[in-house]
């Protein structure tokens, strides 16, 4: 298939951050299952040529192109919804965008786009009514997944034990530093750590020889007096309600995917995905954390089949070629 890509190729649009989330999942997959792929760095181009002109490209590009699909990305308010359906207008071309937050971003931006596009995908099982009440018979429901071929399982030994990669937002950060105060060393990577930022190799290879992968919740946690087994730090903490629910994530499915044993806060509709316990670890509070972590520290062997199960439950149902290939059939695409 012939596919203009439409999406950013920096994290945040900003080249010293290094490849975006879409560049090494959604493009590599889409290449790797064989499409033919003409990358529209919108974001690139806007700050080349200014938005205006950009938004007249992208639909001169379209229309020179003429591809099977024109797969979206957006990010903020860069392209403009007459430019999508300029697109969608050329006869040849369905239009179609992942929107990846509409748990916490619905309301203000995707309903706002998705009356201009053919076909919306969507990770928020709840969303799936709100985008039908707005009149719109092109909803699917996807899911994050792994990218086959950018993560994969490293045959090296574990080296290290409890790990965590990923920004502190939220609570993250509380969380890890009452872990530290019961003793609990966990190593953190990712832009705001002191550890920063690592390139995608490296994480592949943390993921793959970690005993323990934590993977935390995006968002703030209700008020509440945290207390109890996560130690002075908590119990002087108390955390307003954030505006981010929590939702099933890539990191759910890449750490698996690389052989990886996960342990991660239990969020809806996780057990549609993965038998919980036997190929990933869930917890329901921090509060639970220290002692989960202890326990399967000391379980070896159990620790061991949830990883192989986990690894091999991805390889068979949770990779982008599986979501592409059931998005593309449903769009009658195929």
């Amino acid at each position: 298939m012939r596919i203009l890509y439409v999406a950013m190729a920096d994290d945040y649009g900003r080249p010293e951050l290094g490849p975006s989330f879409e560049e090494m999942n959604f493009r590599s997959a889409l290449e790797g299952m064989g499409n033919e792929v003409l990358p529209y760095d919108f974001k690139r181009r806007e700050a080349e040529i200014g938005r205006r002109a950009m938004n007249r490209e992208l639909v001169e590009t379209a229309q020179e192109a003429r591809p099977d699909l024109a797969f979206f990305f957006l990010y903020e308010r860069e392209i403009e919804t007459q430019t999508i359906e300029a697109i969608g207008r050329t006869g040849t071309t369905a239009t179609m965008n992942w929107f990846a937050d509409d748990h916490w971003r619905f309301d203000d931006f995707s309903r706002h786009y998705a009356p201009a596009l053919n076909w919306v995908v969507t990770t928020d099982h709840d969303a799936v009514a709100r985008y039908e009440a707005l009149g719109h018979s092109g909803v699917i429901l996807s899911q994050w997944a792994c990218n086959q071929y950018a993560y994969t399982r490293v045959d090296q030994e574990l080296r290290h034990d409890v790990t965590f990669v990923g920004q502190p937002h939220g609570t993250r950060q509380t969380v890890i530093e009452a872990l530290r105060g019961e003793g609990i060393d966990v190593e953190c990577w990712g832009r705001g750590w002191p550890g920063g930022r690592i390139e995608h190799d490296s994480m592949v290879e943390i993921f793959s020889t970690s005993r323990i992968n934590l993977n935390l919740s995006n968002s703030s946690t209700p008020t509440v007096g945290l207390r109890h087994r996560l130690g002075a730090t908590l119990r002087r903490t108390r955390v307003n309600r954030g505006p981010r629910p929590s939702q099933i994530k890539g990191r759910t499915f890449e750490v698996p995917g690389c052989g990886g044993f996960l342990l991660t806060d239990r969020v809806s509709h996780l057990e549609r995905y993965f038998d919980l316990q036997r190929e990933v670890a869930v917890y329901d509070d921090p509060r639970e954390l220290p002692e989960q972590i202890v326990y399967w520290m000391n379980h070896e062997a159990e620790r061991a089949a949830v990883a192989d199960a986990g690894y091999a439950r991805v390889l068979r149902e949770h990779t982008y070629d599986h979501r592409f290939a059931a998005i593309f059939e449903q769009a009658g695409l195929l």
